[in-house]
């Protein structure tokens, strides 16, 4: 396997108008679609009813670093593999929101949320989590256990 494998994908944002009284604008990461060139290089609203409207931003690289590989395992692992999509709006035009990274790693999503930034997760395809399955598979080594040694056993400062 390559040593740094990548595809490309492209993002899907909902946007809805008011969806609440104290709310004028909500978004959410509606999908992660494979992008193998279809989708162009911009940007672009594909449909706008006046109250939803969905955007596809193409051209975003997924890249699976070893380093990583535990986060990978992690996502694996979960029971319900996902994409973990770091998007933000526009201050000055609160109607805009656009993603700005994805990644397959649980760590590096968990890392971006305790930064403070909006993190949402979509559910990866099939064909994805078996691709991202061989990666874990070749690279992710768990720690060895440590044994403990039952506290009796340890001098008394150390109890």
């Amino acid at each position: 396997m390559n040593a740094k494998p990548s595809l490309k994908v492209a993002v899907q944002i909902e946007r809805l108008q008011q969806p609440s009284r104290w709310e004028d604008w909500r978004f959410r990461i509606t999908d992660v679609t494979l992008d193998e060139g279809q989708f162009g290089d911009a940007p672009r609203q594909l449909r706008d009813d006046g109250r939803s409207a969905l955007f596809l931003h193409p051209g975003f690289e997924v890249t699976l670093h070893r380093d990583e590989a535990e986060g990978y395992y992690l996502n694996l692992s979960s029971g319900a593999p996902a994409w973990f999509v770091m998007w933000r709006t526009d201050d000055a035009d609160p109607s805009r929101a656009w993603p700005e990274k994805v990644t397959l790693s649980y760590n590096e999503g968990a890392r971006l949320m305790d930064a403070q930034e909006r993190v949402d997760n979509v559910p990866v395809p099939r064909e994805v989590r078996d691709w991202l399955q061989a990666f874990a598979d070749e690279h992710y080594r768990p720690e060895p256990k440590r044994r403990q040694r039952p506290a009796s056993f340890r001098p008394a400062n150390e109890r």
